[in-house]
């Protein structure tokens, strides 16, 4: 019985971490003005409505300070047990529907350095996260090609 209930513990610890990670990518996101508000709210309702009785989403459901609800998840998660893949490939695939969105290159670099910079802290010098930080560097020089270059490889960084 003790394995059983400790068996759907760990289930339920996994399930909830995958949330975590995923709010607190539309909680970067919406802070950085790169989902939108409605977007991160079609996403919480479809977790809460795939889980009902967790009291997070539930806490977080009834926040209409959008603030308040981005300070709760970047408070609420456990950032040294953060899945890294998961958290990337979340966050990567949000950044690709942006990048492909955005026809300005250097206004996609400034938005992607001011990312870098709301990134918890104990994974701004990990790969691809790292590459935000500094895939711009060839504009200086005026090579776009490097830069998208560069910006392509990170995006593409948790694809098969």
């Amino acid at each position: 019985m003790i394995r059983f209930l400790m068996r759907d513990f760990q289930v339920f610890q996994s399930e909830w971490s995958d949330i975590m990670e995923e709010l607190l990518v539309y909680a970067i996101l919406l802070y950085e003005g790169l989902v939108t508000e409605n977007e991160y709210n079609k996403r919480l309702d479809e977790l809460f409505l795939a889980t009902p009785e967790n009291d997070d989403l539930l806490y977080l459901e009834w926040e209409t300070d959008i603030s308040k609800a981005i300070i709760y998840v970047r408070t609420h998660i456990d950032y040294k047990n953060l899945n890294l893949e998961q958290f990337g490939r979340i966050l990567m695939s949000k950044l690709k529907v942006v990048y492909n969105n955005c026809p300005d290159i250097k206004y996609f670099a400034s938005q992607m350095y001011r990312l870098w910079e709301s990134l918890p802290g104990n994974i701004q010098k990990i790969e691809p996260f790292w590459t935000l930080c500094y895939a711009d560097d060839p504009l200086s020089w005026g090579d776009e090609k490097q830069t998208r270059d560069i910006y392509e490889h990170m995006l593409s960084y948790y694809e098969g």
